[in-house]
């Protein structure tokens, strides 16, 4: 039988455009360049840059961290968009897979697994570690790890029944301090709970609903979370 090949992992995000302007900004030449990405520990030819430049070839994780050193600028400014997974978050805190298992506490198989699936399934306090080491949002946090999903789920269980049974799931997918959850999640579950009275009238007519809350609550209540708890002051910006 044959053996099952892994999946292709897609390359680093990587603008060639970007990469030019930087050595040109610098007035670098492309042998200055690798000179000085040889001092970052990788050896290659003033060609191989050019073929960066040019879109024909695309560098490795470890060729990218030093040409940016070389270059003297944030690896996420050579990316040319946003990083999007667990891997461009790392290499744009310029971290490989072992360090940055290090510094969040856990084990590297456990890591290599979360950037392989783009599932996480670490403790409150081993997620608070990952946004803290990889530089993520709140909302980056939760996106990256795969957990949108089941946090829409948890809210809108809040919202339908007690919200305090959700208080530590959701603290696992958004590791905030659990009075914070709780004042979000109470207002959260009034301005719905305000907006579904007010949606029925008499004799079983609908009536319009009124108010600010219920005008707030016409929102998906993932959206409404996030706006409420970004106007507390929480340790990982939202």
């Amino acid at each position: 039988m044959r053996r099952r090949q892994p999946p292709a992992v897609p390359p680093v995000p990587f603008s060639p455009a970007a990469a030019r302007a930087h050595r040109a900004g610098l007035g670098l030449t492309p042998d200055q360049v690798v000179e000085g990405m040889a001092a970052h520990g990788v050896r290659l030819l003033p060609t191989h840059l050019l073929g960066w430049e040019s879109g024909a070839l695309r560098p490795t994780e470890e060729e990218f961290i030093a040409l940016a050193r070389a270059l003297w600028c944030p690896p996420a400014q050579l990316m040319g968009v946003r990083p999007a997974r667990l891997r461009d978050f790392r290499v744009a805190r310029e971290l490989n897979q072992e360090s940055a298992a290090r510094r969040i506490g856990i084990a590297l198989r456990q890591y290599q697994q979360a950037e392989a699936t783009g599932r996480w399934d670490g403790e409150q306090e081993q997620t608070y570690a990952l946004a803290q080491v990889l530089g993520l949002t709140l909302r980056e946090l939760v996106a990256v790890t795969g957990r949108a999903d089941e946090l829409d789920r948890r809210l809108r269980q809040c919202v339908d029944s007690r919200w305090q049974a959700h208080v530590r799931p959701i603290g696992r997918i958004v590791p905030v301090h659990e009075d914070d959850l709780a004042t979000v999640l109470t207002a959260l579950q009034k301005e719905y709970q305000v907006t579904s009275h007010w949606g029925a009238g008499s004799w079983g007519s609908p009536a319009p609903a009124a108010g600010p809350e219920a005008a707030q609550a016409a929102r998906p209540p993932g959206e409404r979370f996030w706006e409420l708890l970004g106007r507390l002051e929480t340790e990982i910006p939202v």
